[in-house]
């Protein structure tokens, strides 16, 4: 007689682990994407401004002000005007931010992300 081969497969204690790990994973993401795109955003926004023709001779204001109105339109909340630093980099107007987001997770837990979007090729 031969022995009966071993049970393979995941138990339920193991598959409601793993249940439970893939949705905190899921959750955090989820929360984390919004700042993420807000940065992806305000990056386009400073190298469409950076790449504007009529922003290559324009003053700081004009500047700021483009991006306000450019900011308005993409709902971009993270960061104003006034944060914005800008430089002259070869006749280019060359725009960069740093700001931190804190996204609340559970309870008293959150994560501060920090981000330093720039029109800058990299």
């Amino acid at each position: 007689m031969s022995k009966p081969k071993s049970q393979r497969g995941l138990s339920f204690s193991g598959f409601i682990l793993g249940a439970f790990i893939l949705v905190l994973i899921s959750i955090t993401g989820l929360k984390l994407i919004p700042a993420y795109i807000q940065n992806a955003e305000i990056k386009k926004v400073f190298t469409e401004i950076a790449g504007d023709p009529e922003m290559q001779k324009a003053s700081s204001h004009d500047i700021r002000m483009s991006f306000n109105r450019r900011a308005s339109i993409d709902n971009i909340t993270a960061i104003k005007a006034d944060d914005i630093e800008i430089e002259i980099d070869s006749g280019k107007p060359v725009l960069s931010a740093s700001y931190a987001v804190k996204v609340p997770l559970v309870g008293n837990m959150s994560l501060y992300l920090d981000f330093n979007p720039s029109s800058a090729i990299k």
